[in-house]
């Protein structure tokens, strides 16, 4: 375990252990005996989780002398979505005893498990089983509630075991999706120096840290990553439980979400590749988010907004009710529409307040703009970085058209009331020009075409 690792647990956070390395496994029934002394266990997991891990997970735990109930194990196919209606059935099926659950699981079980643990008022224990979310330790369950994506609120788990030698092992489009997660830190961390910036959302420097301070390294080889070298696979996982540290201490996804998430969070909640088998996986997703945003990042970098325009900005300022209907026009599934209505408006600037804030953007953009230069890497090596992992880096991938993704970039701004550069561009009256430069001759999607190659 790495001292970044060591240093978050400090913290007093929800994780007391992480165990990590090759071979591990066997030392999952000492953590649960050290984590949950006198308790039983329940397995949980699926069909293929179990293939992979759970008859050794089971003898150690038999081993070091814990009690089982019968396992619980969904099936492999289709693969599990995570909503409410599931997690329920998870928390029925827990609630027949008092065992602790110990899950098997990335992704979605995962965030099943710790969301029916709580409900029962239960911690519980995570066995990782592929490199493929940041969410094995953060705060909260991603949960799709009546057709709504969102954070359930939740502890994280009690303990982790992370065994590198099987997640080299997973399927390499499990490794290319926690590579997609992780990625959008990048300009995630370029929005919260913004929201910064202007007083709305102040960086904590030491959840900073956590996340971007290992980032790079993580990154750092994804043709690695794409063949299972263990090493590369080692500071991959370490980012993606930083990145999960940091939220349980930051108690937000702030330091590891952005508007590059925000595209994600549009096609789950659309159902978009929902159908699929496997599904369209949510790193995927976010990886393209992130192209899509480190080219308008791009564009963004060139700006000189200390020569804003205020009082001709100020004439065409929306009301609010202009406003929502921009949002409502954007957002034509009414359960998306009325939940975006609500976001934006919780974030709406009125005429009152619009000058002071139009002010900020322009008095702060010579601090803005290098820091957030700084902080993103260009387009194209972000393109190549998702291609040599085998990740989605274009829209075509996703049978995705150029139009409809530059759809996403203004979906993608009402989608939550947390401050990021689209919601600048927007205030600014910028956002149009910027898309559409993307989209024009010259413009990063336009060069691009419909060709993923």
């Amino acid at each position: 375990m790495s001292r970044l690792i060591e240093s978050a647990l400090a913290k007093g956070l929800d994780t007391k252990a992480v165990v990590m390395g090759v071979g591990v496994l066997p030392r999952t029934g000492k953590t649960f005996t050290d984590l949950f002394p006198g308790a039983s266990a329940v397995l949980v997991g699926d069909d293929n989780t179990w293939g992979g891990v759970g008859e050794e997970v089971q003898a150690s735990l038999h081993e070091a002398g814990v009690d089982l109930e019968d396992p619980i194990i969904y099936p492999g196919t289709p693969t599990l979505f995570a909503d409410d209606t599931l997690a329920g059935d998870l928390q029925a099926r827990l609630s027949y005893s008092s065992a602790i659950p110990v899950s098997l699981a990335s992704g979605s079980l995962n965030d099943l498990t710790k969301l029916a643990s709580y409900r029962l008022g239960r911690s519980y224990l995570n066995v990782c089983t592929a490199a493929s979310v940041d969410g094995y330790t953060s705060f909260g369950a991603a949960i799709t509630v009546d057709g709504i994506k969102s954070t359930q609120e939740c502890p994280a788990p009690r303990g982790i075991i992370v065994p590198l030698d099987i997640m080299a092992a997973a399927p390499r489009r499990l490794t290319a999706t926690g590579y997609g997660d992780l990625i959008e830190k990048i300009p995630a961390g370029a929005d919260w120096i913004v929201a910064d910036e202007l007083g709305l959302d102040p960086i904590d420097d030491y959840v900073w840290s956590l996340v971007q301070g290992p980032l790079r390294d993580a990154l750092g080889d994804p043709a690695g990553l794409a063949t299972g070298d263990l090493e590369a696979i080692e500071k991959l996982s370490e980012g993606l439980v930083m990145s999960g540290l940091a939220m349980q201490v930051f108690s937000s996804s702030r330091p590891a979400s952005g508007a590059g998430h925000y595209f994600s969070h549009q096609w789950e909640m659309e159902g978009y590749g929902r159908a699929w088998e496997p599904p369209l996986s949510h790193g995927f997703k976010v990886g393209l988010g992130t192209v899509a945003m480190c080219a308008l990042y791009e564009k963004v970098i060139d700006l000189d907004l200390t020569q804003l325009d205020i009082d001709a900005r100020l004439e065409h300022w929306p009301t609010q009710q202009v406003d929502e209907a921009r949002v409502r026009a954007l957002q034509p599934n009414p359960v998306i529409c009325e939940a975006s209505v609500k976001q934006s408006a919780d974030k709406f600037v009125d005429f009152d307040h619009a000058r002071s804030r139009l002010e900020l953007i322009r008095d702060q953009w010579k601090s803005i703009q290098p820091r957030i230069a700084s902080q993103v890497l260009p387009v194209r090596v972000i393109e190549q970085m998702l291609r040599d992992v085998g990740a989605v880096h274009h829209p075509a991938q996703i049978h995705v058209t150029l139009p409809e993704l530059r759809t996403k970039y203004y979906q993608a701004q009402t989608i939550r009331t947390r401050y990021t550069i689209l919601d600048l561009l927007q205030e600014t009256g910028l956002l149009n020009q910027i898309v559409d430069s993307l989209f024009s001759p010259g413009g990063y999607w336009h060069s691009r075409g419909e060709n993923p190659n």
